[in-house]
């Protein structure tokens, strides 16, 4: 945390139904904690806005100044069951007094039932799953499968990875390689030749949304069908909740089909209902062949999984693809609560009914603010404003930045911007929220944009 980032800036105080207004922010008393952080951590882990969470409950988050913030944040897009639900706590708090916090991967009761649960909500054919801790950790796995398939299938050439521009896949080696955003792989010494992007068909930074585009992409860069081994794409890209046409998808599906190619959904935001369908590529009307997911998939804890066909995931001998941590008895045990919660709380439907309010209000705010809100893209209750400088389409990151802080100020918590150049202001409020309280977040976001559009002119 920057030194002149700590200084507080008075806001007045308002109080509604929904939200506080906080003053000031940062709140003074959190600084010494702050300045901790500061010291004790490197500044990479300074980027969020400075508010000090103490507990969060449902939708809301609290610190120990009697603030109140409500989350559009879900934790970056994790507590789709919301903060802390009580069925999930209780199951943590029982498999801890149980007695098994960990056992690697010796066999336990909790890990059968975990899988099983995941293998039943996944769709055919997909019933092996791998549970792993990171959703980097679920691409990196993608990757070593894939390569083994497309070896074992078409030889050492078949070993390509294709994935898509401005895709963000994770922060490891290979997930920052196939990840489509330059920046984040200029330490990279020796980029492997062999993972090559294409653009995305968003229609927006992607103009060209047919399949075509992608045919001439690998064909712009030398490379053969024969050559790849597997796609990897977000369901819906990360940072800009930008999706790809449906048709683009199909076809995708088919050509992976004809050249014996893998196809990945990295669902590791997108799962768990997040986008009013339980997996989000069930927008396109298809199946891959592996599922990466994470983050949703405990509404709290670390853990991962990797869920995919049987062929291709018992390529491996026993004991050859293993993770310390697979398996955490007490976040196996997150895991069945949420998916218990998602079905008996009917979440996934809640997501598609709230967002047939969210994304038209976005649409309409993007309209009210035309010069700039370059776009608006997401499904359910995830979206990404994609703000531009007026009369372009050039992100402008600290337009972005500003109506964060400004939200957070209001009592609304969001995350830093993301997406391209970091110009994208992303809203995933838990699917748990109510309709008052989206609309609520709604009118202060639209507050927040208005205020700050004013002051810069």
């Amino acid at each position: 945390m920057e030194a002149q980032q700590l200084v507080p800036r008075q806001v007045p105080r308002v109080e509604t139904r929904h939200r506080r207004i906080v003053t000031p922010i940062p709140v003074p008393e959190s600084i010494p904690i702050l300045e901790k952080l500061r010291q004790n951590e490197p500044r990479s882990m300074s980027g969020q806005p400075p508010v000090v969470w103490d507990r969060a409950e449902g939708v809301y988050v609290y610190d120990r100044w009697g603030n109140q913030w409500l989350d559009w944040s879900s934790g970056v897009l994790v507590t789709n069951a919301g903060h802390n639900h009580p069925k999930i706590r209780q199951a943590i708090l029982e498999q801890v007094q149980h007695g098994l916090v960990h056992n690697y991967c010796f066999p336990s009761e909790i890990r059968a039932r975990c899988v099983e649960a995941l293998a039943r909500v996944a769709p055919e054919p997909l019933k092996k799953v791998f549970l792993l801790t990171t959703g980097s950790e679920t691409l990196e796995c993608a990757i070593k499968l894939c390569r083994t398939w497309g070896q074992k299938i078409g030889g050492k050439r078949k070993i390509g990875i294709v994935s898509f521009h401005n895709a963000f896949h994770g922060r490891t080696l290979g997930a920052q390689m196939i990840g489509g955003i330059p920046a984040l792989k200029s330490w990279i010494v020796n980029l492997d030749p062999d993972m090559i992007q294409v653009p995305f068909p968003d229609g927006f930074r992607g103009v060209d949304t047919s399949f075509d585009g992608f045919l001439k992409a690998l064909e712009a860069q030398g490379y053969s069908p024969d050559r790849v081994a597997g796609v990897i794409t977000e369901t819906y890209q990360g940072g800009n909740a930008s999706f790809a046409p449906t048709e683009y998808m199909q076809q995708l599906r088919a050509w992976c089909n004809q050249h014996q190619v893998l196809l990945v959904m990295d669902e590791v935001q997108a799962g768990f209902g997040r986008t009013g369908k339980y997996w989000g590529f069930e927008h396109y009307g298809i199946v891959p062949d592996l599922i990466c997911c994470g983050k949703g998939i405990s509404s709290g804890l670390p853990i991962s999984a990797v869920i995919g066909r049987p062929e291709v995931m018992d390529l491996y001998p026993p004991g050859s693809m293993t993770s310390t941590h697979t398996g955490n008895p007490v976040c196996c045990a997150a895991v069945l609560a949420n998916l218990q919660v998602i079905e008996e709380e009917n979440l996934v439907e809640r997501a598609r009914c709230l967002g047939e309010i969210f994304q038209p209000e976005l649409r309409r705010i993007r309209l009210r603010f035309f010069d700039h809100i370059g776009m608006v893209h997401g499904r359910g209750l995830v979206a990404s404003l994609h703000m531009v400088r007026p009369g372009t389409i050039e992100p402008w990151p600290q337009l972005a930045s500003r109506v964060v802080l400004r939200c957070v100020e209001k009592g609304l918590m969001l995350f830093a911007p993301v997406g391209y150049a970091g110009a994208s202001v992303k809203l995933a409020p838990p699917l748990v929220i109510t309709e008052d309280a989206l609309r609520e977040g709604i009118a202060t976001l639209e507050e927040a944009i208005e205020e700050v559009i004013r002051e810069i002119g």
